[in-house]
């Protein structure tokens, strides 16, 4: 199954960015406004998955891929980010930390 995908230049204004990168990598950086549910925990936490369109994103879209068909199969409206984080800090656009040092992707 192919999933639709987006680049971090054209997520959806209207979308909510889901990141399911494990708890690590979220605290050394991730966009500002995204809501985290990692991968390994994603069934467990299904009911913190937002209502509404979504765009997936891991580090480099491969589980986020996973994801956006699970949701899609779940009859979600969701995308996947291509490149992941890397390609989202690598286009100028804002991380934050949620620990010490400066936000960085890992």
């Amino acid at each position: 199954m192919t999933v639709p995908a987006v680049t971090v230049t054209d997520v959806p204004a209207d979308s909510t960015l889901l990141d399911v990168r494990e708890d690590d990598e979220w605290a050394a950086g991730h966009a500002p406004d995204a809501v985290h549910v990692p991968m390994s925990a994603f069934l467990e936490r299904l009911d913190q998955v937002p209502e509404g369109p979504l765009a997936v994103v891991c580090r480099v879209g491969g589980r986020s891929a996973q994801v956006t068909a699970y949701l899609r199969g779940q009859g979600r409206e969701a995308v996947n980010v291509t490149g992941g984080m890397l390609a989202w800090e690598a286009a100028g656009r804002p991380v934050v930390a949620d620990g010490p040092g400066p936000a960085q992707v890992v």
